[in-house]
């Protein structure tokens, strides 16, 4: 799908439905194989770059991962809503959150355990909310990421952008000392602006775009 391409490639931005005649293609990439090899080149070459690395040995190289769609998937709440044709619903979107049943995507999991072996530590930075802070850590832990950090989340009413507020936050960490080795996520406001860390990789997400 041209359309997809394009939105991977940042052609596209600022788009606020999936084209309704591409509903049935996004489903079947999503749930069928073209996904996960497109993921598993992401998390590969992840990998194989964080082992190329020669750490300090201070402890305090990390690295930042999203989690909507990067670390856990809300494709269970997409199946229901159109696979991203229907506009977005605030309510029911945060309803889905609040079940903390999100599942993990396999490939991030591999990711992380490899760099926890390798000792850098993951930061988790998301545009969920503070009110959302016990469920998100409840829904990390069930499901496999079982250590990190930091756990990073907007402030309730925070009026700005999610590129302004993760790349403020990825600044405190490192005027803090922490070194960003690596940083993951599914949207393009996740990994860019400075300091975005050493290497940032792009995980696949034809359903939505957040600015």
């Amino acid at each position: 799908m041209s359309v997809r391409t394009a939105v991977e490639a940042h052609n596209i931005i600022g788009w606020k439905t999936v084209p309704a005649d591409c509903a049935e293609y996004v489903s079947d990439y999503l749930t069928g194989e073209r996904y996960g090899r497109d993921s598993d080149v992401v998390i590969n070459e992840a990998i194989a770059y964080a082992e190329s690395l020669k750490l300090s040995g201070h402890g305090k190289e990390i690295w930042v991962f999203d989690v909507d769609e990067t670390a856990l998937s809300t494709l269970p709440y997409q199946a229901k809503h159109g696979y991203g044709t229907k506009p977005y619903d605030h309510a029911s979107f945060v309803q889905y959150v609040a079940g903390g049943s999100a599942p993990a995507l396999q490939g991030t999991l591999r990711l992380y355990r490899r760099l926890l072996q390798l000792g850098i530590k993951p930061v988790f930075l998301t545009d969920r909310t503070e009110d959302q802070r016990a469920v998100t850590t409840h829904n990390l832990l069930s499901q496999g990421y079982y250590s990190w950090e930091k756990l990073l989340l907007q402030p309730v009413g925070l009026q700005t952008t999610t590129q302004a507020f993760k790349t403020g936050e990825r600044q405190k960490l490192v005027s803090a000392g922490y070194v960003i080795v690596g940083n993951i996520g599914d949207q393009w406001s996740d990994i860019l602006g400075s300091p975005e860390g050493y290497r940032t990789f792009k995980y696949p997400n034809p359903i939505y775009y957040v600015a």
